[in-house]
């Protein structure tokens, strides 16, 4: 975890941008002629799929060019990419190589987990395959992982993370409403279903705690549960946090603050719609722009939108350091 941290303090910010690329959200410049629509019975060609993919890419790259030097981290969301077939994992391995040649930590966003060879094949995002392949041509820093399988659907992706010194983020306490339906069952111990998994993060974590006092194994918390993210950053003193649900869900900077540890360090926290689809409210956007002009309004959008979120994100945990004194 320590790389993300280093990254997290050389830009003074705290925050990941998910690249989570949708048709709707993509200028009409990005997709040319074409009108793209996936789901609700409509089909695509393999050639629009393709066509899709390389507009996803170039978004991506927009949005990377605004936001590079701002924001340490960037979140591929796989599904996205996908739901395209081959075209798209082709655009998702490229979005996730560019990420990295241009200085981001690059989480994979694949919510992975199964046990035995099927967890060590999808624990290859993160160390290659024995015997085939060196390293990973994923080309990601860190995954996220579903701990709904328990210790054999983890264990293999840790080990492939301490292998390659990479990490991974294990959800926890997700964002989405409906979370609680299992996560806030209480179990004869008194302890809710997060809380033992937050506990055994714990355990897989503990021996890999490096310089800076976290371990490679983190935690996914949501930003739209404070109260929860607040008992948990005091039961994981050396887990780090990946914050979802920030701004378009509804968490503000506020209520992550108290997810960070003393020194506001202890977690990063993502955005997805907020930044990427920030183009959208700028008045200077018009459907008869260039292509050229489009992906340099995308990348200014995404710019602003970034330092406005760094700035929450500063006066928050700042206010946050002080009540703390």
């Amino acid at each position: 975890m320590d790389g993300l941290i280093e990254a997290i303090s050389a830009t003074e910010n705290p925050s990941v941008v998910g690249l989570d690329p949708t048709p709707a959200l993509l200028p009409s410049q990005f997709l040319g002629n074409e009108a793209y629509q996936v789901g609700d019975g409509q089909t695509e060609s393999a050639d629009s799929a393709a066509r899709l993919a390389k507009a996803y890419l170039r978004f991506n790259e927009a949005v990377m060019q605004g936001i590079q030097g701002i924001v340490p981290a960037v979140k591929p969301q796989i599904a996205m990419y996908e739901a395209l077939g081959a075209a798209g994992i082709q655009a998702y391995i490229a979005t996730c190589s560019l990420a990295q040649g241009m200085g981001f930590y690059v989480l994979g966003d694949i919510k992975r987990g199964d046990i035995g060879s099927t967890a060590a094949a999808y624990a290859g995002h993160l160390s290659g395959i024995e015997g085939v392949s060196e390293s990973s041509p994923w080309h990601e820093d860190g995954i996220t992982v579903n701990p709904y399988l328990g210790s054999d659907g983890i264990l293999p992706f840790v080990d492939a993370a301490k292998k390659r010194d990479k990490d991974v983020f294990v959800l926890v306490r997700t964002s989405n409403p409906s979370s609680d339906e299992i996560q806030e069952l209480a179990l004869t111990d008194g302890r809710k279903v997060y809380e033992c998994v937050a506990d055994l993060v714990n355990s897989w974590g503990d021996d890999s705690i490096a310089a800076h006092g976290y371990s490679r194994v983190g935690a996914v918390v949501g930003a739209t549960h404070p109260k929860a993210g607040q008992a948990l950053r005091r039961r994981m003193p050396h887990t780090f946090f990946l914050i979802p649900g920030f701004g378009a869900q509804g968490g503000s900077a506020d209520d992550v603050a108290a997810m960070f540890d003393a020194h506001g360090s202890g977690a990063v926290v993502n955005s997805s719609r907020g930044i990427i689809g920030s183009w959208r409210k700028n008045p200077e956007y018009d459907t008869t722009l260039t292509a050229e002009d489009a992906f340099t309004l995308v990348s200014g959008s995404s710019r602003e939108a970034a330092l406005s979120m760094k700035e929450a994100l500063r006066h928050a945990l700042s206010a946050q350091g002080k009540d703390r004194t």
